[in-house]
């Protein structure tokens, strides 16, 4: 059975979306991003409190997720101001207040993707028409960052991008990146390539089609979780929503030719429940081949949920629940790493008072497949 640990708890608060921000291990060293607020009594929606700002938090662990220090993030933020929740708060805290899109520098020198102790988190300002997007870079386990960094707009109507790279060299990286559709709703996911160390990208695809099944209002297909198998196929799972229906699922997606072009493959997991959008997925392979997917089912009765493959993701077994118990669907947006014992650390927010009112925490699951 997976063992619950909290990563962070406190009355009043609300700690949340780690899925926004990233997660990292090196050994048994574990980094996970989140941000913090405030909790308010809300009739629908998450329960935090807009006219208080939102701050960059990271927890660490040194004993593989049994026990966590919490940390500030030690990288340059615009006038203080919280990455990647503008969209939390009310005008007067949001991050694209106090920058542009061309506010992140261009690296001058070539970045190293390459280094033992590297991480790297990707951040945005908010969600509509012209939103942008920068990242930063780590070269000792998230004790510090550089940066931030500018990535392109790409020709695009805004760029809310999240956490999501696959390092392929020193210098070479390919982005997965949240883009606005040519409504300005958030709605689509592009491949994007560096070859000298975040000095210049390049667009290489769109992930799935603008134009076919998730080309009505509202809908989308964002949160991109991709992994490169040892064969060279990269996988990118999405969460989907149809805004007329309100239908959420979680599609799969593979490119046999390093992200230039993209085929379906399934839908590993389908949400019955119309109206609450879905959850952003979590892809890892692990060291016996198979592949696990976890993500927040918000389906009453709402949980942190897997599916694991072991067939490179052709097939998925049925529903695991590793945490049940959420008191509503204020919760999920899960990031996880695997160990080198195979078990997963799988990082999430989740509240659990009965009625639902109390404060949002960042929780951990420790689960060996």
């Amino acid at each position: 059975m997976p063992k619950q640990v909290t990563v962070y708890r406190e009355p009043g608060r609300f700690a949340g979306w780690p899925a926004n921000y990233g997660m990292w291990a090196w050994g048994d060293e574990i980094v996970v991003g989140f941000t913090l607020g405030y909790h308010k009594t809300v009739e629908r929606g998450h329960a935090r409190d807009r006219s208080l700002p939102f701050v960059n938090m990271q927890a660490r662990s040194l004993d593989g997720g049994l026990s966590w220090q919490i940390e500030d993030f030690n990288g340059r933020r615009p006038d203080g101001r919280g990455l990647s929740a503008d969209e939390h708060m009310d005008e007067g805290l949001r991050l694209a207040e106090v920058m542009d899109a061309h506010t992140a520098a261009v690296p001058s020198q070539p970045l190293r993707f390459g280094q033992p102790d590297f991480a790297l988190m990707v951040a945005r300002t908010g969600l509509g028409r012209g939103v942008f997007s920068f990242f930063y870079l780590s070269s000792d386990r998230c004790r510090s960052w550089q940066g931030p960094y500018r990535l392109p707009m790409f020709a695009q109507t805004g760029i809310a991008a999240r956490s999501d790279y696959l390092i392929q060299g020193e210098r070479k990286a390919l982005f997965f990146l949240t883009a606005n559709k040519a409504d300005g709703e958030e709605g689509k996911i592009i491949c994007v390539r560096t070859e000298d160390g975040g000095q210049s990208f390049a667009l290489l695809s769109q992930v799935g089609d603008e134009s076919g099944e998730l080309s009505g209002r509202g809908d989308f297909a964002i949160m991109p979780a991709s992994l490169q198998l040892p064969g060279g196929r990269i996988l990118c799972a999405s969460r989907c929503r149809e805004g007329a229906s309100g239908n959420s699922w979680i599609d799969l997606r593979a490119s046999d030719d390093g992200g230039r072009s993209w085929q379906y493959l399934n839908q590993p997991a389908r949400f019955h429940e119309p109206g609450h959008s879905g959850n952003p997925p979590a892809l890892h392979r692990l060291p016996d081949g198979r592949l696990v997917l976890i993500y927040g089912n918000r389906d009453q009765p709402c949980a942190i949920a897997a599916r694991l493959s072991a067939d490179e993701g052709a097939t998925w077994s049925d529903e695991i629940v590793l945490r049940a118990g959420s008191a509503n669907g204020d919760m999920g947006y899960v990031r996880a790493v695997v160990l080198d014992d195979g078990a997963v650390v799988a990082a999430y927010y989740i509240n659990d008072r009965p009625d639902g009112d109390g404060e949002r925490f960042i929780e951990a699951a420790i689960w060996q497949p």
